[in-house]
């Protein structure tokens, strides 16, 4: 009975996610034509659904993102499962090209954020949103996994960093971290 609980509670977390993320989506969704001479043809994007299965893993020294949506299949965003271990967290960092907006599915952490560091307890169901320029990082609780949703809303297409990957990339030239043995293809 224990398991099929965990089973049922998991499905309807998942379930919880995938329509927070659609809400997220059609709000970073724009309708005006994009104002760079490089951009200037709208790209169709044909796919609606992402499975949340056999994703590309990034395994960062302080943290696993799971791409769910890759930039660079969408107009305005991307989405992604954040995990972080017990007593883990990304480096205090910020994006000058997004918003980012988290819905917690898993664990407790501390979230930390802005000039003056203010911290917030963050917990199952919560949405966090993080204005864009603005420093942060979430801190995993002793004994538990943080796990949250991730979904980034750009104010136009990023050109520097137009993928995951390039992001990717850029993040571990930044902290010294091999690229080679952060990345992995899904199984």
């Amino acid at each position: 009975m224990k398991g099929t609980r965990s089973v049922i509670t998991l499905a309807a977390i998942m379930a919880a996610a995938a329509l927070f993320l659609a809400l997220v989506m059609i709000g970073c969704d724009k309708t005006e034509k994009p104002k760079s001479e490089a951009i200037s043809k709208p790209k169709t994007f044909d796919q609606f659904v992402f499975s949340t299965e056999k994703l590309k893993r990034y395994k960062f020294p302080t943290h696993i993102n799971d791409i769910i949506l890759d930039r660079v299949n969408a107009s305005y965003s991307e989405a992604f499962m954040v995990i972080i271990e017990p007593e883990k967290a990304p480096p205090f960092h910020k994006h000058d090209d997004t918003e980012q907006v988290f819905y917690v599915i898993e664990g407790t952490g501390v979230l930390t954020i802005g000039d003056k560091r203010d911290q917030y307890d963050v917990k199952p169901g919560d949405v966090v949103r993080i204005p864009v320029s603005t420093f942060h990082s979430i801190r995993a609780n002793k004994g538990n996994t943080l796990r949250y949703l991730s979904v980034d809303c750009f104010g136009d297409r990023p050109t520097a960093e137009p993928t995951w990957d390039a992001h990717a990339r850029v993040l571990c030239e930044q902290n010294g971290w091999d690229y080679s043995k952060v990345v992995s293809e899904p199984k």
